[in-house]
């Protein structure tokens, strides 16, 4: 007997709520929404509906894979961040909505030429870019897998962006009046704590430098002088504990002005750099 929607989901939302999925119902929502193509505003009208055998198909294959802890953005294959929707895939860092500090901070000056390291999937770039029509910019990323979903998600929606595959500064030529980054900051000591959905199902390199977190910043702040213009920027994202060891590392390579920007919760997330000139 074909089951309907609404049973297919309680049953669903059982399964994830044992596999330990931290908000079990909502995700199976998002799921059944996915496996039948429909807005989640719209999966009410579709509940008392029975459902179709290929739809029972997908959802099944999509909820088993979140019992196992898949992000659900890679299931279904996209996240919203900012003001679009990005593909992502287990190649790279799944957008989170506390990045978008940066992109407001970004935003608080015009700019003119970008440099986003280790871009992933090009939401930072793509979504400054959307928002000045008129700049330029570059992601670079040492993943060539990366590199090809954020130039997907620039096309997708519009962007003329260059991307190219680089170690943080290696290979990178010219001068940029904004820099920004959102760099593996997750210290080695810390990987175990993570959630089995970042630990277990994001690019490793996106998440840690196998050190005290802080290599990342060492290399950006070493490399970054030959690639600013006079009173060009540099912004990158933080660990919410990190702003005073991070503000250090750019003060002794020569930036005069740090500022610590907060997220939504209140915690250290961004810190901005303001170079000579």
């Amino acid at each position: 007997m074909t089951p309907l929607a609404a049973e297919a989901l309680r049953v669903a939302a059982a399964r994830l709520a044992v596999a330990g999925v931290s908000d079990p119902e909502r995700d199976a929502q998002v799921l059944l929404a996915h496996a039948l193509d429909v807005p989640r505003h719209r999966l009410r009208d579709a509940l008392a509906a029975p459902l179709g055998q290929a739809a029972q198909d997908r959802f099944q294959r999509a909820v088993q894979a979140r019992a196992s802890r898949q992000p659900v953005s890679q299931i279904i294959g996209r996240r919203a961040f900012w003001k679009h929707e990005f593909e992502v895939t287990r190649d790279t860092l799944d957008p989170r909505p506390e990045t978008e500090t940066l992109i407001e901070a970004a935003l608080e000056r015009p700019f003119r030429r970008v440099l986003d390291l280790g871009t992933g999937t090009g939401a930072i770039l793509v979504s400054l870019l959307a928002e000045r029509p008129q700049a330029g910019g570059t992601g670079t990323d040492i993943s060539q897998a990366a590199l090809d979903v954020a130039a997907r998600n620039a096309a997708r929606l519009g962007v003329v962006a260059d991307f190219v595959r680089a170690d943080w500064f290696a290979g990178v030529t010219g001068c940029y009046d904004l820099i920004v980054s959102n760099p593996p900051y997750i210290a080695l000591a810390e990987m175990d704590a993570l959630s089995p959905e970042v630990r277990h199902w994001e690019p490793r390199n996106a998440l840690t430098d196998e050190g005290d977190g802080l290599g990342a910043y060492r290399l950006i702040a070493a490399g970054a002088a030959s690639h600013l213009a006079p009173g060009a920027r540099l912004i990158v994202e933080i660990g919410p504990t990190q702003a005073a060891e991070v503000a250090a590392i750019f003060r002794l390579a020569g930036f005069p002005e740090t500022g610590i920007r907060r997220d939504l919760d209140g915690r250290d997330r961004v810190i901005v750099a303001q170079w000579p000139g």
